[in-house]
């Protein structure tokens, strides 16, 4: 029997390249948009908060530092490894799959930020995942997602793009196939080269209603940005959505 092949994800987010690509992302615009969310969520200091799909845990160790008790959950067991350095008393990490029930009844706020939903092939998964996140709430708790604005996203692709990083260059080329968007990584660095993928489905505000709905969650707010203005289909760069149990 030969051993399963990992999931793009898995294979792409453990990898030290990923890392490399993304180390730019702006500390500042993620410290921005968390302070604007726990003002307008009205979050009270010490509520319990889990920072669903956490990556290195920018985003949970900001929160922690403005007095929640915050929990991150990741596959990666990389990202885990790294934000685990961070960890206290109110602080912690932990390699999970999101798609399975982490703690029944226990969050006040679930946040799931920065385009870290949309990568199953099976449309079920991403059910499982917003039904693991309502039975993770408290009754009354609020679930949060920061995703992509699909519309402005498949109307303005960009085809290809080089990027340098610490002498390594990343060639990229994305393409929509069958309601994704596939991105094809060459990292080339000397001599060699590896070749990694991202996918990620465009979802439409209508999908996401359809899944609370079925859910049992109830909409409470559409942004389209980190200032949280409200959500034009047209031209916001970000469709993030606060749905309550």
């Amino acid at each position: 029997m030969t051993a399963k092949e990992p999931c793009w994800f898995e294979a792409w987010f453990d990898s030290p390249y990923y890392h490399l690509l993304y180390k730019n992302r702006n500390e500042e615009e993620a410290g921005f948009f968390i302070d604007n969310l726990v003002k307008k969520l009205d979050l009270k200091k010490g509520a319990k908060i889990l920072d669903l799909a956490c990556g290195k845990g920018r985003h949970a160790i900001h929160l922690n530092n403005l007095g929640y008790d915050v929990t991150g959950i990741d596959l990666s067991e990389e990202s885990i490894s790294i934000a685990q350095k961070s960890e206290n008393e109110t602080l912690a990490f932990f390699v999970h799959d999101m798609r399975e029930l982490y703690w029944a009844n226990h969050f006040d706020c679930i946040l799931n930020l920065f385009t870290s939903f949309g990568y199953f092939d099976d449309e079920n998964d991403n059910l499982k995942t917003l039904q693991s996140v309502y039975d993770s709430l408290k009754p009354g708790g609020v679930f949060v997602i920061d995703f992509f604005n699909a519309a402005k996203v498949e109307r303005e692709l960009v085809a290809a793009e080089i990027v340098t990083a610490d002498n390594t260059e990343f060639h990229i080329s994305r393409q929509i196939k069958d309601g994704y968007i596939i991105k094809n990584i060459e990292v080339r660095k000397g001599e060699t080269s590896e070749h990694f993928m991202e996918k990620v489905q465009l979802i439409l505000p209508e999908h996401f209603q359809k899944w609370f709905t079925a859910t049992g969650f109830e909409i409470m707010n559409v942004w389209g940005d980190y200032s949280l203005n409200e959500f034009n289909p047209e031209t916001s760069a970000r469709l993030i959505m606060s749905v309550k149990k």
